[in-house]
């Protein structure tokens, strides 16, 4: 009887070790699984931390752009004032010396005349056409700048006859 009970208490033992075993097992087979989990998860983290990476250096990338096109329309912007500024100048100064040159011409014109010389053709006879015409429309949101400026006209050819019905400044000024 001993030894059917001792017999029977290490068929009870390896029954335990057997049970305890597969529950080890399948402990373990959860562990590796759980640690495979693990490893394919670090391994996406850190994909994911590449892939923010790269965003955020397109993102900045971008910013940097679009500084520069920020940059390039302050450029244009301050370069559109000065030109219009400069276009003002020069359309003040055009009209101050057409202001001047119109008395003078008068004045020549009236002192040839009580010689018995004609009159000096008026800037629009001459060789090269001056009249006020639009140069360049306001376009921009800076200035008002004036829509019509003084500017050279192409010359006329030297075979160019002159028209027989005289300008019309000469006329205006015959009227008055």
């Amino acid at each position: 009887m001993a030894d059917e009970q001792e017999i029977m208490c290490k068929l009870e033992s390896i029954k335990e070790i057997r049970n305890k075993t597969l529950q080890m097992e399948k402990i373990k087979a959860r562990l590796k699984a759980e640690f495979e989990a693990l490893e394919s998860e670090e391994r996406h983290l850190k994909e994911y931390k590449q892939e923010m990476d790269l965003l955020l250096q397109e993102k900045m990338a971008h910013v940097e752009e679009l500084r520069l096109i920020h940059a390039d329309i302050n450029v244009m912007e301050n370069t559109i004032k000065q030109s219009e500024n400069d276009l003002n100048k020069l359309l003040e100064s055009t009209r101050r010396l057409h202001d001047e040159y119109k008395p003078l011409k008068e004045h020549v014109d009236a002192l040839r005349m009580t010689l018995g010389l004609q009159r000096l053709p008026d800037l629009c006879e001459e060789e090269e056409k001056l009249s006020l015409e639009p140069a360049c429309p306001v376009t921009s949101k800076f200035t008002g700048m004036h829509l019509y400026a003084l500017y050279a006209k192409p010359r006329v050819g030297p075979g160019t006859p002159k028209s027989q019905n005289g300008s019309r400044m000469n006329k205006e000024r015959e009227s008055t």
